[in-house]
């Protein structure tokens, strides 16, 4: 599977390291970024570049996931997010890894890279990845609808309010 992923200063050391795990256990890594360390960095444009490269895989076919992370995975998340196609989750423990592809379909995860032990987090990324989607009914429609509201600005016949 290819992997992408993203980082910013906080987590500079440890997307070094995890690079080296995924690709020892054979996937192939894409680093968007930082290449080297800079206190002042902004991450924004690392996570969008790394959550666009998901989206353009999966796209075209290519099996393919994310990983972003900073100090608290809250700023990562987000911005992965500003991507149309994307769904980057905030994962904290095993199950969330899980539940975010169970439940989600989740592309892109995000972590807090001063939140857990590099340990934690490569335990996290490791389930996610390991995780399918089982494609439950319930859940395809409920990403369907986060779609159409991506594309449309509604869910039709859902109630969103537009005042």
């Amino acid at each position: 599977m290819r992997i992408h992923i993203a980082t910013d200063h906080a987590g500079l050391e440890f997307s070094q390291f995890l690079q080296s795990h995924l690709s020892a256990a054979g996937h192939e890594v894409v680093d968007h970024g930082p290449k080297e360390f800079d206190a002042l960095d902004d991450y924004p444009a690392f996570c969008i570049n790394a959550a666009a490269a998901v989206v353009r895989d999966q796209s075209a076919g290519v099996e393919a996931l994310g990983v972003v992370f900073g100090g608290s995975g809250n700023g990562e998340q987000i911005a992965a997010n500003k991507v149309t196609g994307c769904r980057a989750a905030l994962v904290w423990n095993i199950s969330t890894a899980k539940l975010a592809r169970e439940h989600n379909n989740a592309n892109v995860i995000s972590i807090g890279a001063r939140q857990h032990t590099v340990e934690e987090a490569v335990a996290f990324i490791d389930a996610f990845i390991a995780e399918p989607f089982p494609g439950e009914e319930r859940h395809v429609r409920r990403i369907a609808q986060l779609a159409e509201y991506e594309a449309t600005g509604d869910i039709a016949g859902k109630g969103v309010d537009h005042s």
